[in-house]
């Protein structure tokens, strides 16, 4: 029962009695964590994604206008659906109590930046209702938004 005493290859003996270790090259890339980080970021940003864009579903009119840049940390956006009905952000809103809710979440800011996002297939009538009532409670930087065209 003797046991060998002999290295797999990782050293050997020279010819002046040193130890000379030869090392073999990794010719192997592990990519399974690369693959496991990529999937994890492919999961959160298909999550993420449909969060970003506005809850309430409008076909915008395409323009050629400039896009806005976003001065304020946040604008409020006023929605108008084809049926005419009116959101704040994603929270419906009667038109009689838009502008006192509009008042309440600006402080009295009229410097306060506002968004109005209204379907194509609105009236130009009922669009400019709104825009009229924002301008006579004294807000200042409204602007209407639009898809770029194609």
């Amino acid at each position: 029962m003797g046991a060998s005493m002999q290295s797999g290859g990782g050293s050997r003996i020279g010819q002046a009695g040193r130890r000379s270790r030869s090392y073999r090259r990794m010719s192997e890339i592990n990519v399974t964590p690369f693959v496991d980080v990529m999937l994890v970021l492919l999961v959160v940003f298909m999550i993420t994604a449909p969060l970003l864009t506005s809850g309430v579903d409008i076909n915008l009119p395409q323009t050629d206008a400039k896009p806005i840049t976003d001065e304020d940390n946040k604008p409020l956006e006023i929605s108008i659906t084809k049926e005419g009905a009116l959101f704040v952000g994603e929270t419906e809103v009667k038109r009689d109590r838009l502008i006192s809710l509009l008042e309440a979440m600006t402080k009295d800011n009229p410097d306060r930046r506002i968004f109005i996002r209204g379907d194509q297939s609105l009236g130009y009538g009922q669009v400019m209702d709104i825009l009229g009532a924002l301008n006579k409670a004294g807000f200042r930087k409204v602007a209407l938004l639009s898809e770029p065209s194609r």
